[in-house]
């Protein structure tokens, strides 16, 4: 992630304009028609939005944790279940004209990226109370002070701008040529989050709307890491001339998605591992490691996400797949091809970030 401002040295202090403010683009980034956010320098590169200073603020907090002895969290990328369909099943379909999985597979992540604007409404609590070490000039204090808004309005677009949800949507729109969507898309989404149970508190000693703050950050950041897996898929589908109507445009967007997540990773693992580098008060007066909490919230939400994605992403698809190839010439000798295609993945027996009992 390029710093695009230099900041003084020893800076770790910003202020919300600073954080929320882009650089001057000499083109704005049109989306299929939609003005979105982002835009391209003189040379005709892609810049991201709002990273002017949020950029360099990063850099700055990551280099004071190592200044101090204090690692980053690092998600190892084989814990990523792969995208599926995978690029050669999508390609295949696609180039059978059978292309609702497709459609259903870009409009849920599109949809997601949309509810990734919910991340402006976790409440942060008094951080001070709650953290025993100072949190002055640490990502930790910037986060509902810019860094959660900027993350909003990147996700969902602000104002008369679009964000990745319009950029996906473009994508899609623009590779396949305004395809039907399935009407039934956001419902079944809706009903698999309200089917999930409700699970006891990991940490019942800490203050709870902490608790459920680094829970969410902890959430989207390995929702953020595995979107890796997802953008190659995309980007690599939506360019290949032989599938997409608009390679030159589509797959491009979704490169530019891909950039504009960076940060989203960076504050989100950096603002943890100062967490992870400090002391968290617990509610009866005493104290917990916050190394102890982030890594059990960690790992607990890696082992559930290694198990469930893979699952939720084959059921979505493969619910209207018979249905779908009832279009193709041969749906048996599809189906058959298509599952010689399949990607064998198991996930690994260690999170990286197993609990380990306090002494």
């Amino acid at each position: 992630m390029a710093a695009s401002v230099e900041v003084a040295a020893g800076e770790t202090r910003f202020d919300v304009d600073q954080i929320l403010e882009s650089d001057s683009f000499a083109e704005p980034l049109i989306a299929n028609g939609v003005r979105c956010h982002g835009g391209f320098d003189a040379d005709g590169n892609y810049v991201s939005p709002r990273v002017r200073f949020r950029g360099p603020a990063i850099a700055a907090w990551q280099s004071q944790l190592a200044r101090e002895g204090h690692e980053l969290i690092d998600i190892r990328r084989e814990l990523m279940p792969p995208q599926y369909p995978n690029l050669e099943q999508s390609v295949l379909l696609l180039s059978a004209g059978v292309r609702d999985p497709i459609v259903r597979a870009l409009t849920i992540i599109s949809i997601v990226e949309g509810f990734g604007a919910i991340i402006r409404d976790v409440e942060v609590p008094d951080l001070r109370a709650l953290v025993r070490e100072p949190i002055d000039g640490t990502a930790l204090a910037h986060l509902n002070h810019g860094l959660f808004e900027a993350h909003a309005r990147d996700e969902s677009g602000y104002r008369d701008e679009g964000g990745h949800k319009q950029m996906w949507e473009a994508a899609r729109d623009l590779a396949l040529e305004n395809p039907k969507i399935p009407g039934d898309v956001l419902m079944r989404m809706m009903g698999r989050r309200n089917s999930r149970a409700k699970s006891a508190r990991p940490f019942p000693q800490i203050d709870e709307t902490l608790e459920r703050l680094l829970s969410t950050m902890a959430q989207v950041l390995i929702v953020e890491v595995f979107a890796a897996g997802t953008f190659e898929w995309g980007e690599a589908l939506l360019s290949d001339p032989q599938v997409s109507a608009a390679p030159d445009r589509a797959g491009p967007m979704v490169g530019y998605i891909r950039a504009d997540e960076s940060p989203h990773v960076e504050y989100l693992r950096t603002a943890l591992s100062e967490v992870r580098a400090r002391t968290l008060a617990t509610v009866d007066g005493h104290q917990i490691a916050g190394r102890t909490v982030v890594d059990g919230l960690l790992h607990r939400i890696l082992e559930t996400i290694t198990k469930d994605r893979p699952r939720e992403q084959r059921d979505d698809v493969r619910a209207t797949m018979q249905q779908a190839m009832k279009s193709a010439r041969n749906p048996s000798a599809l189906l058959e091809e298509y599952e010689s295609l399949e990607s064998i993945w198991q996930a690994p027996a260690l999170t990286g970030f197993e609990p380990v009992a306090e002494k």
